[in-house]
């Protein structure tokens, strides 16, 4: 029997007896507990794999409930609540002694963001606590944009998913966080940088950390299929290179007519790179079930939502 339900009435009666839900947003479908659930937060680390050193993202239902997750907002952080939430922006905010050590791996800081879906907002409304909620896959592997795609992963380890349909964006949210009260970028995601820059100024980058994230996917190897993939600047030397084996194209422009092609999908007609975003997940998924040898993936415009989408290609091939 399917796990998959759109009774929000019976997810906040899992979720207040300590279980896991698997809940929708608007980037990708989260795996869900209460924050201040020890079991709940445990079981999230279990299911997924997760490494206890990199921390959750804390979803709560509005910007007015900020104040009693973190002790200070920078005026930056203020500005940028303000202009994205609810949308697809993460802040790393100062916690207050309330947040459990679990959620944040240790830190003195919290991960927080306003999900842009009707559903889960919904829910969140619902609920007497904020929700913890990495997204609904084991570790490393592809995010879920779709409720089957978590059913496929837990369908005998949680009880449900909360179907939502397709995530209208479909790669993570982008994550900020502050130094000094200064912006820095700790993830590339759905809000492309152009447009945060255009609230708060010039970021600073900071991607990368395998010892001890700031932040969710830090990590150089993430959002991987179980096939071998490659990101490519050059499509054609690239497939020359690896003839004779069952090749699999995700392409940006469909401009490529190749024989030796056993399966390919075109993330967008028309170089969009919204759309391309919306479907790289799923595409991704279905690559992965075709028995290839290899998944060959055509690097994207390096500018917009293109750098975002290539981050994760790149985390993917690692």
């Amino acid at each position: 029997m399917s796990i998959i339900s759109k009774d929000i009435a019976k997810a906040v009666e899992l979720l207040s007896n300590e279980e896991l839900v698997a809940i929708p947003t608007e980037t990708v479908y989260g795996l869900a507990g209460n924050i201040y659930s020890e079991k709940a937060i445990t079981a999230i680390f279990e299911t997924k794999q997760r490494p206890k050193f990199n921390p959750l993202i804390v979803h709560i239902p509005s910007v007015a409930y900020l104040e009693k997750i973190v002790t200070d907002i920078p005026e930056k952080a203020k500005l940028l609540a303000d202009a994205f939430w609810p949308g697809p922006i993460t802040l790393v905010l100062n916690k207050k002694d309330t947040i459990p050590d679990l959620i944040t791996a240790g830190k003195d800081t919290v991960a927080v963001r306003v999900p842009n879906h009707p559903t889960t907002l919904e829910l969140l409304e619902r609920l007497e606590f904020p929700l913890a909620a990495p997204s609904a896959n084991p570790f490393n592997r592809i995010s879920p944009t779709k409720p089957e795609h978590v059913e496929d992963y837990f369908k005998n380890e949680i009880k449900m998913v909360l179907d939502g349909g397709a995530c209208t964006k479909g790669i993570e949210s982008t994550i900020i966080g502050f130094e000094n009260d200064q912006p820095v970028l700790y993830r590339h995601g759905s809000t492309p940088i152009e447009a945060i820059e255009a609230v708060v100024g010039t970021l600073h980058i900071k991607n990368k950390n395998e010892v001890a994230p700031s932040a969710p996917g830090m990590l150089e190897r993430h959002y991987a299929p179980k096939t071998k993939t490659v990101l490519t600047d050059d499509l054609q030397k690239t497939i020359n290179d690896h003839s004779g084996k069952r090749i699999g194209l995700l392409l940006y422009n469909d401009i490529l007519n190749d024989d030796l092609i056993d399966f390919k999908i075109v993330l967008t007609q028309g170089q969009n790179l919204e759309e391309a975003a919306s479907k790289l997940y799923d595409a991704l998924h279905q690559l992965d079930k075709q028995d290839l040898d290899i998944i060959i993936a055509e690097r994207l415009p390096d500018f917009g939502l293109g750098k975002s989408i290539n981050d994760r290609l790149l985390r993917a091939t690692k």
